[in-house]
């Protein structure tokens, strides 16, 4: 126990090493973003102007949200970088020989390296799972609703057939949000492999203040025993009734995903899996990559400091220079990999960077300086 007490201790150089890994990242990551949104409004100035946005509205909902989207999109480029930027200049002043030179290992240097990228890889995630969710949704909307018919949500959608519980089929032939109506609905129940209950209604009404709750009218339900037939019907009586299945279930929009918590992408993932449903690849991407890419941190942070830590003759720009060519390629190699999820587990297609980089991030730690 004393002896993992030791390895958290951390001393006057690892906050200083820390210091200087969080600083240049923050930093970094700040001058990109405001250059990003420099950028953006000059693109956007004469929407802004022609819509009908408050002053309020550009910056709270879009801009405050825009900002931590692409602060986590960079996040890993920005780790590399950072670590790179600093532990050049500190080999360039000599002060990792001291290092090395008072008795401290590159092992042990590598301490404050992971404790930084720890907290960089945890306040990305919750960043990526919580917070910036909610923050695409308003944006989204933002966009939506003042310049960008292109990101419409879905409202319509036909020939919907899911599982809705054990044993029970559900069909809907059109489905609009508008109007919480759907035409031609029919809904079975089997036993043992064989129908024993199937309703019909040429339309059905949801109720988004009750969960489940809809309403059938012009309805007729078969309840099938053996031989036996039992038929009850009404056109002129609705029906109400509970149905486990809401709009969210079929109603899916293009990026819909990135409004979705982590939570609430694993209850989705669950439940669309349940039902048979074969449209969640992009929201099982989503969820696995918020997690591969904050550990990203570790693997580029160890990379970065393999990399950077031999003092050169030419100075940062060959390490910055390789930094930047492997940080891309991850990045890159990242988009590709994902795109591979329709042909292999999507577990694998989204950790296949990290596989790979963790064994350049090992061969380079062993040829580092020691």
């Amino acid at each position: 126990m004393k002896k993992w007490l030791e390895i958290f201790k951390l001393k006057r150089l690892d906050w200083y090493i820390i210091g200087k890994f969080l600083g240049t990242y923050f930093f970094s990551l700040a001058l990109i973003i405001t250059v990003i949104v420099v950028f953006d409004y000059n693109e956007r100035i004469d929407k802004f102007a022609t819509s009908n946005a408050t002053l309020s509205e550009i910056i709270f909902d879009y801009y405050l949200n825009l900002a931590p989207y692409y602060a986590n999109t960079f996040s890993a480029l920005f780790v590399f970088i950072s670590v790179i930027y600093f532990t050049s200049k500190l080999a360039e002043n000599s002060e990792i020989i001291a290092m090395f030179a008072s008795g401290v290992s590159f092992k042990r240097m590598l301490r404050p390296y992971m404790v930084s990228a720890t907290f960089i890889a945890l306040l990305t995630y919750i960043l990526s799972a919580y917070i910036i969710p909610l923050g695409n949704e308003t944006r989204i909307e933002f966009e939506v609703k003042h310049y960008n018919d292109k990101k419409k949500k879905t409202t319509s959608a036909e020939n919907i057939q899911l599982q809705v519980d054990e044993n029970v089929v559900a069909y809907i032939g059109f489905y609009n949000k508008h109007t919480n109506m759907g035409t031609s609905f029919s809904l079975d129940r089997f036993e043992n492999k064989k129908l024993v209950s199937h309703m019909t209604a040429r339309s059905i009404k949801y109720h988004p203040d009750e969960k489940n709750k809809w309403t059938a009218y012009n309805w007729m339900i078969r309840e099938l025993d053996g031989d036996k037939e039992i038929i009850r019907s009404s056109y002129k009586e609705p029906l109400d009734t509970i149905i486990n299945i809401e709009p969210e279930d079929f109603l899916i929009s293009q990026g819909q995903q990135e409004t979705m918590t982590s939570p609430q992408l694993s209850r989705y993932i669950d439940r669309q899996k349940a039902r048979g449903m074969a449209n969640i690849k992009p929201f099982e991407v989503e969820y696995h990559k918020r997690i591969a890419m904050s550990f990203a941190a570790f693997i580029l942070t160890i990379i970065g400091a393999s990399l950077s830590s031999k003092k050169t003759k030419g100075g940062m720009g060959l390490s910055l220079g390789i930094g930047l060519g492997l940080s891309f390629s991850y990045i890159l190699f990242q988009t590709i990999s994902s795109a591979f999820a329709e042909q292999m587990p999507v577990f694998l297609a989204v950790w296949i960077p990290n596989i790979l980089f963790s064994f350049i991030a090992l061969y380079l730690y062993k040829k580092a300086p020691k």
